[in-house]
């Protein structure tokens, strides 16, 4: 069987001198593994650098060198411009790649390390300063002719300004930081109130992420679909794309799967946007990868209009890495040290084609939100055209401090359907025990009709019905289950026969395969901390808590005591930062207020009242909170009745 042009990594160009004897890698994860890997393969001493919580971290393993560079906090480590280049000097390195996110498309980080003599591999400060704010590079790509989306983009407008400029432009509107990229802080707001709602809460976001609340406002075109090229950029004047990835299949305005080339698109509008991104890149004089985003109307595909340019490498890069053959780092670093592309656009040819899918802890069934926890077992599929990307390892642990993102998985095929079915495969073959993923979410996903026909928007997932909650009271999970249950319980050898002998039965004991059969006998399991069963079975995982037949009477009796009423107590639903008090402490509520902000890992999330009452919060602006911690309560109405939980709750205080 054909596999891909850099199925495993990606393939070489000619032989050429080394450009660079020392990197530091100013990132961590699998983008900092991926980097790590090409400078290796160039015979490059590579440099990591980590903070507290990524001690032991894969990256750090890989390199040649690390150096510690503060806390678990982003802002006192891998933020920090001073601690990246103390540690790049102190190393002796002679550049410095940052990987995306983080210093990546700091401007200052770049001048930073040009005044201490390190090569930033990446673009210089005009296109950084540019193109990071996103007010300065619609207006500067569309004095160089490339169309751009109609909507207001006023640094000098507050609140109340970008409110009564959105009605020249119309509804619905896509509010946006002005800094920063990743989806953070974006907001769609289908009509002024939303828009007055979404404003404020948007400027938190950017603050927290950018330490800019700078906002502008794009007209938000229904059904669109979401193309970016890839640019490649010398010092000496030449400009060339690498075809373009469609990423439509986005989540809260991040990406989830990404693919190249696009299924819309057809050969003389691949010539024109790529021709439009080359532009976009020249009119900054851009150096090094980029990519350049548009959005295209569905039902227009040959209208495309600017949004963005990213002056990085982008999360989806293998996607063109294995429809190209051109490793896309080992470029940045070549045009970093100042050689010339050997590439021209007629060298550039797309073989076949590839899909990535980003794999998350987030929990789908509880609205994404992320999770955290020790990865009890990890094990990363194979298999012809597959390729994982990954900065995670079996024993580590996922916290709230950095972006949940765990691994890229990526499949080519010699066309689309061969290389979603090899991703399907590739994707049930993945194994992730002792966080909640998206892994099953992403071979839903890949099962619409929809995303099989190709026709995408970024849209489509949102109007994905819910998926029903998995049973898992399937016979061979629960089985797996309760032999996991037995082996982690298991008495040490040599105990006595009381020691030994668990689970009496009247019937003869349950076989291994039990139920399920020889399915069960194909589960993996592990036991987490607080005693629950994992269990990986057909390509999902289920998360267990097997529980005695006393425990399951209390709880149908204290479901009866509360009549399906609704709990006022409210929880965090993730681990993270109260960004905001949405409520005076006190005040009278009704069902569905929102009361208290959340940040963490990229989203904001509101908890509100589930019913009307009085709010009593438990929290202040700034603090840091676990899972299901309580941030606040909602108390009955003066003269009104107690809930009837409470009454449950009083019930088996007494008893």
């Amino acid at each position: 069987m054909t596999t891909a042009p850099a199925a495993t990594a990606p393939a070489a160009t000619p032989p050429a001198p080394r450009p660079f004897d020392r990197v530091l890698v100013a990132n961590r994860g699998e983008i900092a593994v991926r980097v790590i890997r090409t400078l290796k393969r160039l015979g490059i001493h590579a440099i990591a650098v980590y903070s507290d919580a990524d001690a032991g971290a894969p990256h750090v393993e890989l390199a040649d060198e690390a150096v510690r560079i503060g806390p678990a906090s982003a802002a006192e480590s891998y933020l920090d411009p001073g601690r990246i280049v103390a540690a790049a000097l102190a190393t002796g390195a002679q550049a410095v790649h940052p990987g995306y996110g983080f210093l990546s498309e700091h401007a200052g980080f770049a001048r930073a390390c040009g005044e201490a003599g390190l090569v930033f591999v990446g673009p210089g400060e005009t296109a950084l300063a540019v193109m990071g704010d996103k007010i300065r590079a619609k207006t500067h790509v569309a004095a160089s002719g490339v169309p751009t989306v109609p909507g207001v983009a006023d640094a000098e407008l507050d609140d109340a300004g970008l409110l009564a400029a959105a009605d020249a432009v119309g509804y619905p509107l896509l509010v946006k930081p002005s800094a920063g990229g990743g989806g953070k802080g974006m907001q769609l707001a289908r009509d002024r109130r939303e828009l007055a709602d979404a404003l404020p809460a948007a400027r938190r976001v950017a603050t927290a992420a950018f330490g800019d609340d700078t906002l502008l406002l794009e007209r938000f075109i229904e059904r669109p679909r979401h193309i970016e090229v890839q640019v490649l950029a010398d010092a000496h004047g030449r400009v060339i794309h690498l075809g373009e990835r469609e990423c439509s299949l986005q989540r809260r305005h991040q990406k989830v799967i990404e693919e190249a080339p696009s299924p819309l698109l057809d050969e003389a509008t691949r010539a024109r946007i790529g021709e439009a991104a080359c532009e976009a890149a020249r009119s900054v004089d851009y150096l090094g990868a980029g990519t350049v985003e548009f959005l295209v109307s569905d039902g227009s595909p040959d209208e495309f209009f600017f949004i963005e340019m990213n002056t990085r490498l982008q999360v989806e890069h293998p996607v063109t890495e294995l429809v190209t053959g051109i490793d896309l780092v080992e470029q940045q670093l070549r045009i970093a040290a100042g050689a010339p592309l050997a590439i021209t656009q007629e060298d550039v040819r797309l073989h076949g084609h590839a899909i990535e899918a980003r794999v998350y802890a987030e929990a789908p069934e509880r609205g994404f939100l992320p999770s955290t926890g020790t990865l009890l077992v990890w094990q990363e599929p194979a298999g012809a055209g597959v390729r994982v990307d990954s900065g995670v390892r079996q024993g580590g642990r996922v916290t709230a401090d950095y972006d949940p993102m765990l691994a890229k998985v990526i499949a080519w095929g010699e066309d689309r359907r061969e290389a979603i079915d090899r991703l399907d495969a590739a994707l049930a073959g993945t194994v992730a025990l002792g966080v909640e993923t998206n892994l099953a979410f992403l071979r839903r996903l890949l099962a619409e009709p929809a995303v099989r026909e190709g026709a995408l928007s970024t849209g489509l997932i949102d109007e994905l019905p819910v998926e029903p909650a998995q049973p898992d009271a399937d016979p061979a999970v629960r089985t797996a289950a309760e032999v996991a249950r037995a082996e982690a319980s298991a008495p040490p050898p040599g105990a006595h026969a009381w020691q030994r002998e668990r689970g009496w039965r009247a019937a003869r004991p349950r076989d291994a395969a039990g139920a399920g059969g020889s399915r069960a006998a194909h589960a993996v399991t592990a036991v987490d901390e607080d005693g629950a069963i994992w269990v990986h079975l057909d390509g999902r995982a289920h998360r267990i808590v097997l529980r005695d037949r006393r425990e399951l009477l209390e709880e149908r009796l204290v479901a009866q005591v509360r009549g399906g009423s609704s709990d006022p107590e409210l929880r965090a639903p993730m681990p993270g930062t109260v960004t905001a008090l949405l409520v005076e402490d006190g005040a009278s509520v009704t069902a569905g207020t929102p009361i208290v902000a959340i940040e963490a890992m990229k989203m904001e999330h509101r908890v509100s009242a589930p019913v009307d009452g009085v709010a009593r919060l438990a929290v202040a602006r700034g603090d840091q909170v676990s899972r299901d911690q309580p941030v606040a309560r909602i108390h009955p109405h003066e003269g009104t009745t107690e809930p009837a939980h409470e009454a449950a709750r009083a019930e088996r205080t007494t008893s």
